[in-house]
């Protein structure tokens, strides 16, 4: 497995649990990631959760009780919908709010103590190579065998390149900015216990508690060119993000004055177009590498957390592995290439404005909860049946 992200965890605690080994190769020195606040919903918690992990997330997530979307100016609710107990009472799994670093320490730690997992940190691959009898991994001057190979290794995958050659990721003329802010700093019940996005012209904010209620997680998504760089610990002005959202509820200044400078951070957001094709014979990917997704629908981190399941009980089922990575592919494609237009058209849906925004927000409230149960039902497990 190249990468000890998210995907690349999750994936190898899924295969660990039906007795495959398995070796990390994480470039970095130690397991971890930047950034800040993520989204688990019901799809890919009932995974985390098959793979021992429910106590050590309730113990540092926060459980919202609703999901909702407010006008930018106004702060008038458009659409609301339940989450809390009637999530877990449907779809048998809850909508988590996390902190990335929280959840790399929960799937790290449980790695770590997994005697079928070997984690190489400092381990860059350099190069593969792979026959009929199994693939030969290139970490510096050492070689290590193994049956499959995997990248998980991000949008920019070492593994997808030299599978496909080198392609350049889509700039998709959308910045980033995301920051913490500690509830203590802020007014009591000033945040409600949900996941809020703001709509506006050209722009939108988004912000939901993270480590139990103790830090705000806040995204703010602004439609702008001319600064390109794609990096999760570039620092941001705090005065550019005041001017990016002047004029927007009062709600939105309030956080944005209470960011500290030296925790803002933005980054460019990139993707690609949905891949053709994924592995090829005993190689293949997962996650980022394969299918990158715009946070507009919270659902890149579990696509990757579904992905590991589905491949390992195609591993655990097919006896050939060629044959297996295939079948994975097959599965897993479809729905993850709807996530990501999904993700793609939610990203101008957003930011609407005038009589479109008007019959966005009519759409929105007769659609209901019908977008999120076809997310949240999917099960992972069912997918071989």
């Amino acid at each position: 497995m190249v990468g000890g992200g998210i995907g690349g965890l999750s994936a190898s605690l899924s295969l660990a649990q039906l007795g495959f080994a398995v070796t990390v190769f994480e470039q970095s020195n130690e397991l971890g990631e930047a950034g800040a606040g993520i989204q688990l919903s019901p799809n890919c918690a009932r995974v985390l959760h098959h793979v021992g992990l429910a106590d050590a997330l309730n113990k540092v997530a926060f459980l919202p009780e609703a999901t909702q979307f407010r006008q930018w100016r106004t702060g008038r609710v458009i659409s609301e919908s339940p989450l809390g107990e009637d999530v877990v009472n449907t779809y048998g799994a809850p909508y988590y709010h996390i902190h990335r670093g929280d959840l790399i320490t929960v799937l790290g730690t449980a790695a770590r103590a997994h005697p079928n997992i070997t984690i190489l940190t400092n381990a860059r691959v350099d190069g593969f190579r792979q026959d009929g009898d199994g693939v030969l991994v290139r970490v510096g001057e050492q070689e290590h065998e193994g049956d499959v190979l995997i990248g998980a290794d991000g949008i920019r995958s070492f593994v997808r390149a030299q599978l496909w050659g080198e392609q350049t990721p889509r700039f998709t003329g959308n910045i980033a900015w995301r920051a913490l802010v500690p509830s203590a700093q802020l007014p009591d019940y000033f945040v409600r216990p949900t996941s809020t996005a703001w709509w506006g012209p050209n722009k939108h904010f988004v912000h939901y508690y993270v480590r139990g209620g103790e830090l705000v997680n806040c995204v703010c998504v602004i439609e702008k060119v001319g600064w390109e760089l794609e990096s999760w610990t570039e620092l941001g002005d705090l005065q550019e993000l005041k001017a990016d959202f002047s004029g927007w509820h009062t709600s939105i200044q309030e956080l944005i004055n209470n960011m500290a400078p030296e925790t803002l951070f933005k980054w460019a957001l990139f993707d690609r177009e949905p891949m053709p094709g994924w592995g090829c014979g005993r190689v293949s990917l997962l996650g980022d590498a394969c299918h990158p997704t715009l946070p507009f629908m919270a659902q890149g981190a579990a696509m990757s957390i579904e992905d590991g399941a589905v491949l390992a009980m195609c591993l655990d089922k097919i006896d050939c592995v060629s044959q297996a990575l295939m079948k994975y592919e097959a599965l897993r494609m479809a729905r993850t290439t709807s996530i990501q237009t999904g993700s793609r058209r939610n990203a101008k849906l957003f930011h609407l404005s005038g009589l479109q925004a008007w019959a966005r927000n009519r759409a929105v409230r007769a659609a209901g909860n019908r977008t999120m149960d076809r997310l949240f039902r999917y099960n992972a497990y069912e997918a071989l049946e």
